[in-house]
Parts: structure tokens; C-alpha cells; sequence
């Protein structure tokens, strides 16, 4: 029995069910995995806000962990038993510096992790870290790796570097958090909660920040190297304003909205940079990977629900009021 949170019906949370979706046997070069967590993510949300009654039931999740199950023709590399980790694209194999035409995802153009079993592509899978619980290796695959890509790839970061990130308590941002720490950077966030702010310092921020105070004034003139923004309108130009000149404003989020307003004079005079950046590539995932275990990186977790209350997890992942990464578990 393939026990599954999919969406069928009206737009939003309202179409999202937990029933029985179909099993399916793992075709040549597939393998199909027994999952035992997967984490909830904002493209969750904008999948159920996106679909209506007219589209297929759509089994929703990127993030996933588990154990093979079964192993498709010509699969050589894997066995029946292995422990893996999902990574949520397909067709992204090498480090690129946008994604190829026909990229896709887990959980948006096919069935995804939110389920008893998923089948898919052995190359979209790698060994999980035994230094992890299944609940914290089934929430990596999109958070982190939108960190790893960020700071690493577009971001270059590197101890000399300051770096900002607003609206700490998201899943991405707790990890540039660690990752940004781990790499020794000096590290500021933001956050209009103050116990988050309490939460990111004890994490190991150099500084936290409210959100809603002038920026330059908190920070007594301080400019960084790098910001990773996920919050779009509300904080865009607050971003820009923060950087050196020469900086980096990294962004891969909208939370606020999609369009944005700056001063272009201010922005061309400063000589920096806007990077757009989502997710990353097999190869970046592999990378990420060793550098988590290299330092012995844990994710931060928020909540763990079991895969029933997914409509519940996803209503406190729509208020923000998560630090860290929500997950749901299998028994």
C-alpha cells in the first residue's frame, strides 16, 4: 500500500488529501524507494496554490529519505536494502550555470517524496550519511542545497567574508547559517521574531537583527560582502543598500511578492551584483553532502508530524512560524 499527501480538487490546501496512490514498479535504470521521512518545503505550498480541479492528482514533496525497495533493469550501482537520500531534480546532473531546458522536479512534474514509496530515476539518489537520523536526511535535499549553491557556487564564500541573510528561521536559512559558520564567515540574520533572533545567536550568528529596523543604524555602518535574500519586496532594496560595493545580492526566494523596486542609480554606482539562483545540480548535491559530513553538519529541526497530519504541517509552514525545517516521518 502506497499511503500518499496529494493534491486533487480545488486550488490550496482545501484540495489536499491523504489517501492510497499508486505503487508503482521501478522501470529500467529505476529504482523505487521505501521512504521513511521527507521534509515540507514553500514549493509545497505554491504546488497546491498552482493546481486546480482540472490537473491529474499530484502526489506533492521534493525532500525525501529512505530505503531501496526495489531495483529497475540495468541498475548496477544500487541494491535492494541501500540507505539513500532523494535528490529532487531530474535531468541536472553536472554543475551548469542555469539548469537545462527539460530539468524538473520531484513533486511538480511528477509524483513526489510526501508518500510510503516513490519511483524514480537511479540517478537521482545518493548514499545517506550514517551520521544521520532519517529524520534530518530526509530534509536536505532542497534547503540545503539552495544554501550550498548560494554561498558556494554563485556566492564564492569564503572566511573573509561577511554575510547576510534575512528572515532567519526558514529551512535555507538555518543553513546558510551553518554553512556560512562552518566556512568561517562572520555571519549576521535578521527576523521580526525575537526568540528566532535568540535561536539564530545560540546557532552561531555573529549578530541578529530585527527586520523591521533601519538596517545601516543596527548595524552602526557596517556593509558585507554577501547577501542571501529569500524575502523579495519588503527587503530588496534594505539588501542592496547593506552591500560593499563590489557585493553580491544573492536571491532565490519571494516570500513578499514577485516584483521589486530599487534605486538603479545607487545600484550601478556601487558596482554589485544580482545573482538569481534556485536549487543546484546532482553534482553540487554530492558536494554538499561531504561538506556536511565533513562538519558534521545536523539540520535544525522545526517539527516532526507523521505523514497523516501533512495538511497541518503545511498550515504552520504557511504562517512562518517554523525555525528550521518541518518533517514528516513514517512509522
Amino acid at each position: 500500500m502506497n499511503q500518499a499527501l496529494y493534491h486533487s480538487g480545488p486550488k490550496g490546501l482545501v484540495g489536499l488529501h491523504y489517501g492510497e496512490r499508486p505503487k508503482k514498479a521501478p522501470e529500467s535504470g529505476e529504482v523505487r524507494v521505501r521512504l521513511k521521512a521527507s521534509g515540507v518545503n514553500r514549493r509545497d505550498l505554491l504546488m497546491i496554490n498552482w493546481r486546480n480541479e482540472e490537473n491529474t492528482p499530484l502526489t506533492i514533496g521534493c525532500d525525501g529519505a529512505g530505503i531501496i525497495d526495489e531495483i529497475g533493469e540495468g541498475v548496477t550501482n544500487w541494491n535492494v536494502g541501500d540507505e539513500v537520500i532523494i535528490y529532487t531534480g531530474l535531468n541536472w546532473q553536472s554543475i551548469s550555470d542555469a539548469p537545462p531546458e527539460d530539468f524538473a522536479l520531484l513533486g511538480s512534474d511528477s509524483d513526489g517524496t510526501h508518500a510510503t514509496f516513490i519511483t524514480l530515476p537511479a540517478t537521482s539518489i545518493a548514499k545517506k550519511p550514517e551520521y544521520l537520523t532519517w529524520e534530518e536526511a530526509g530534509v536536505i535535499s532542497v534547503a540545503a542545497l539552495t544554501a550550498y549553491r548560494a554561498l558556494f557556487t554563485k556566492g564564492d564564500a569564503t572566511s573573509a567574508n561577511t554575510i547576510l541573510i534575512p528572515g532567519i528561521g526558514s529551512g535555507v536559512a538555518t543553513y546558510l547559517l551553518q554553512f556560512a559558520k562552518a566556512t568561517g564567515c562572520r555571519t549576521i540574520v535578521t527576523s521580526r521574531s525575537s526568540e528566532k533572533r535568540k535561536r539564530a545567536l545560540e546557532l552561531g550568528a555573529d549578530l541578529a537583527i530585527d527586520t523591521a529596523e533601519e538596517w545601516n543604524e543596527a548595524l552602526q555602518g557596517e556593509k558585507v560582502d554577501i547577501v542571501i535574500d529569500s524575502i523579495g519586496p519588503a527587503t530588496f532594496q534594505k539588501s542592496l543598500y547593506q552591500l560593499k560595493k563590489g557585493g553580491k545580492l544573492i536571491t532565490f526566494g519571494a516570500t513578499t511578492g514577485d516584483d521589486v523596486e530599487f534605486n538603479l542609480r545607487a545600484f550601478f554606482y556601487s558596482q554589485c551584483r544580482i545573482i538569481g539562483t534556485t536549487l543546484g545540480s546532482y553534482e553540487e548535491f554530492l558536494e554538499m553532502l561531504s561538506f556536511m559530513k565533513k562538519h558534521q553538519i545536523h539540520p535544525v529541526i522545526d517539527q516532526i508530524y507523521p505523514l497523516e497530519k501533512g495538511k497541518e504541517a503545511l498550515e504552520r509552514l504557511s504562517a512562518s512560524e517554523q525555525f528550521g525545517k518541518i518533517v514528516l516521518s513514517r512509522s
